[in-house]
């Protein structure tokens, strides 16, 4: 009867710190800008801004020195291409370059004088093709728009100096090489499929970071001892301490979870392979890693504001970190190993794989392991913490 009466009031006491951790979370601005108005704000601003998934109409400078029909076709089938829009014809290279240099353009086709000519001589022509490498975008498309156009150019070469009788043969002759290019994931080839899932997974820890650290900091404010834990009885207890807070910050962030994951890639059209059930229990050690993450890291820091800061400095090293915008294997080891202490690590690399390659649950099963671990050992860390100021507090 008296455990069943310790268990009573355990969990008791355990609700108690529940409603009073949610009511500081409504009651308490801060904390409600980074757990209800951030989370359900800042996923539509970054997919907006990647809607158009590719990069279209780039302007090009050309300069035109040779003023021949090749040259001419040239031009009009490169301008034909979606990817890329002629804006201006220049006399020479360093008009070409002040475009470029005013932004006006940010690729430059260059024919020589003997472009045409050398081609009649049964000698080899050159275009040359000037990008602007600090935008990767637009130099994607400038170099396999005049890469695509000069293939079809030099195809219908081929097939005029063949002398061929059928069109099968001109096929042959333009192309006896082909290949078939087939996109098994991410087939809209777009930029935003690539980037948002990881980055959504990425708010949901940053975010999740930030309301904690407020929380536990305002409570930390309040306390005559400095204390992160309230001059309250209900307190006193460990386990319960944390598992009280722990679930009221689970509670917000469990819903905050599905409309990131599940909401807002179908509002804007982003592909989208998740399956309701898997994607609930890879989320749940994910969010659960993220809780007690958060906890120890705002027991850690003193002040609330510092914990802004730490957040923003390290969201895109985190995001870089995490295998997804940089390859994993190009990370040094020492960062490799940062990595791993991260809960969006593992997070992004297994939401990316079910969001966008369809895999299952026991396809990221490495990542999955790798999340309940972090959980488990966060919890115990996180209650050490708390344990460390109930033994403070009572001294005082």
């Amino acid at each position: 009867m008296r455990l069943l009466s310790r268990i009573k009031q355990g969990f008791g006491d355990l609700c108690h710190i529940w409603a009073d951790e949610m009511r500081t979370v409504v009651k308490d601005e801060g904390v409600l800008i980074f757990f209800v108005l951030v989370p359900l704000f800042y996923p539509l601003l970054y997919s907006w801004i990647y809607t158009n998934e590719v990069v279209r109409e780039v302007p090009v400078a050309v300069v035109d020195m040779s003023h021949s029909a090749m040259s001419r076709e040239f031009i009009r089938q490169f301008d034909a291409s979606p990817d890329v829009r002629v804006v201006k014809y220049c006399t020479d290279l360093d008009e070409a370059k002040d475009a470029v240099g005013r932004q006006e353009a940010f690729g430059v086709v260059y024919f020589p004088i003997d472009f045409q000519t050398r081609v009649l001589r049964m000698e080899q022509s050159r275009v040359s093709v000037f990008c602007d490498m600090s935008f990767m975008l637009y130099y994607k498309a400038i170099f396999q728009t005049a890469t695509a156009v000069a293939g079809n150019l030099n195809s219908d070469i081929l097939i005029e100096r063949s002398g061929n009788w059928t069109e099968r043969e001109d096929e042959i002759t333009a192309k006896p090489l082909d290949f078939d290019e087939v996109q098994i994931f991410n087939a809209t080839g777009g930029y935003g499929n690539f980037i948002i899932p990881g980055v959504l997974m990425l708010i949901i820890q940053q975010t999740l970071l930030l309301g904690v650290g407020l929380s536990v900091g305002t409570a930390r404010e309040r306390s005559k001892t400095g204390s992160f834990l309230p001059d309250d009885p209900y307190y006193d207890g460990v386990f319960r301490t944390v598992l009280g807070r722990a679930l009221a910050y689970f509670m917000v962030y469990a819903v905050v979870a599905a409309y990131v994951t599940l909401v807002v890639p179908r509002m804007f059209g982003f592909t989208s392979l998740l399956r309701p059930g898997d994607t609930f229990w890879f989320m749940l050690p994910y969010v659960l890693s993220c809780v007690f993450f958060a906890m120890i890291l705002s027991g850690i820091i003193r002040y609330r504001e510092n914990v802004i800061l730490i957040v923003v400095f390290t969201s895109v090293p985190l995001l870089f970190i995490s295998g997804v915008s940089w390859p994993q294997s190009a990370i040094p080891p020492f960062w490799q190993w940062i990595s791993w202490l991260v809960p969006s690590t593992f997070g992004i690399r297994g939401f990316v794989r079910m969001n966008t390659m369809g895999a299952l649950l026991g396809d990221v099963r490495v990542e999955y392991v790798a999340l309940w671990a972090q959980a488990i050992v966060y919890f115990f860390i996180t209650c050490l913490l708390y344990r460390w100021q109930v033994i403070k507090k009572v001294k005082r």
